[in-house]
């Protein structure tokens, strides 16, 4: 699952910037993208550094059926129904006792009465510029990962297959150590 959060501390100062580092590889879908990620995680490699990029995104209109009268009615009701029980469970909480059962039965229905006339009229009204229903996606055409510079070989070997010593795992992550004072003089 991923959290997609501006406001987190990893992204202070640099919102909405694209992330720095080269590309470990590239899939066709973000499922594969995400199954890369995940061998990295199993493999113990930093994760946190690791960015997926949508690549020449695209807008995708689904046209889901013809719109009628009779479609927008249902789907108004639909719509209506779920706020209806919504307001009646909310009363429930507030007055619960068996005299209250009735009230969300109720509320259903007359969520689902205002619904239905909501979705007649905003149908009449967009009738001559929109006879069709549709569900609109944003999609990429590819996706990459991308890695810091420092890192991206470790994870490309990683997603061969290929074994990386400890020690050179090691030598990864910590910084060299600084060189060591000159001696003082001998008197």
């Amino acid at each position: 699952m991923s959290a997609q959060n501006p406001y987190a501390a990893r992204n202070a100062g640099r919102f909405p910037a694209l992330p720095q580092g080269e590309a470990v590889e590239s899939y066709a879908s973000y499922a594969d993208a995400q199954r890369a990620v995940d061998v990295l995680a199993r493999a113990d490699f930093p994760v946190k550094q690791l960015a997926i990029i949508g690549n020449d995104l695209k807008s995708v209109e689904l046209v889901t059926g013809k719109m009628s009268y009779g479609r927008a009615a249902l789907g108004g009701a639909a719509s209506g129904a779920w706020l209806g029980i919504f307001l009646g469970l909310i009363l429930f909480i507030f007055a619960p006792s068996g005299a209250s059962m009735p009230l969300i039965f109720a509320a259903l229905l007359i969520g689902a009465g205002f619904g239905m006339l909501f979705g007649i009229v905003s149908y009449s009204v967009k009738r001559k510029r929109r006879d069709f229903s549709s569900v609109m996606q944003l999609i990429a055409v590819s996706y990459t990962v991308q890695a810091p510079s420092e890192l991206v070989h470790k994870a490309r070997n990683v997603l061969r297959g290929e074994t990386v010593p400890a020690a050179a795992d090691a030598a990864d992550q910590t910084p060299p150590a600084p060189p060591a004072p000159p001696a003082p003089p001998a008197a």
